[in-house]
């Protein structure tokens, strides 16, 4: 019975013997850790079913990398409230998923090098009074997104201002459009995705942080981060880095 039940127990991609690469290369897949409501960076076409983005790009380089197929990847959907705790379970090898490095975050993940580097802006209805962040005053309700670095940010920026928080971006978004809040704020890459999606609002004044993004692995993995770094120097001296950029991120 002990020889059964030991020969069907299931690996986790965190649950490992030997070290990340030789795990994700022995399972044969990548599996990451990605937004599905983020506009231009991990996006879930309702019509097609595809997730799609700068992200998604990147990840699947990395499978690329790792195991020579870009297809050999599994992309299960991450919150900035979930990403961190579902990687810490085992759920997934890594986080690509618009994640701001920051000194309380390397507390419990291993961060890579900056892929990206965003600012903290503001997304209003056209025709707002707000056109930057000194207009955000008592009494102006703006919308983030629980777990994200936006929160603390504006808080800090104004704190006059009413935060309202959501689970994810689709959700802040849609109450922005029914005039719940006077304001979306998150980093600017992410707002251009959601006046890309609809031409009625628009990204107003210059950022008022600067958010570079990392991504994640378990904390101490530093091989496997580091393995990541070269991975994205060869993306970028290659000029493949460049061309991803440009197919998603047209500001």
């Amino acid at each position: 019975m002990l020889g059964i039940m030991t020969g069907c127990s299931f690996e986790k991609p965190g649950k490992k013997e030997g070290s990340t690469i030789e795990e994700i290369k022995k399972r044969d897949k990548l599996v990451v850790g990605v937004k599905y409501d983020t506009n231009l960076f991990g996006y879930k076409d309702p019509k097609t079913g595809n997730v799609e983005g700068f992200d998604i790009d990147i990840a699947k380089q990395l499978a690329k990398k790792i195991l020579g197929d870009e297809n050999k990847i599994e992309l299960k959907e991450v919150t900035s409230k979930t990403r961190v705790q579902m990687l810490k379970n085992g759920d997934i090898d890594a986080i690509i998923a618009t994640m701001t490095i920051t000194e309380e975050r390397k507390k419990e993940v291993e961060f890579t090098d900056v892929y990206f580097e965003a600012g903290q802006s503001l997304l209003v209805k056209k025709g707002s009074d707000i056109k930057g962040i000194d207009d955000v005053k008592s009494g102006t309700k703006v919308l983030a997104v629980k777990g994200s670095t936006s929160v603390d940010n504006i808080k800090e920026k104004a704190p006059e201002a009413e935060v309202l928080e959501f689970e994810n971006y689709a959700e802040a978004f849609t109450a922005l459009k029914a005039g719940q809040g006077d304001a979306l704020t998150t980093d600017n890459a992410i707002l251009y995705g959601m006046a890309a999606q609809d031409p009625g609002f628009e990204v107003v004044g210059e950022p008022f942080t600067d958010e570079p993004y990392g991504i994640a692995v378990n904390k101490g993995d530093k091989e496997f981060a580091e393995y990541i770094n070269k991975a994205l120097k060869e993306l970028k001296d290659s000029g493949e880095y460049d061309k991803i950029k440009d197919k998603w991120i047209k500001e």
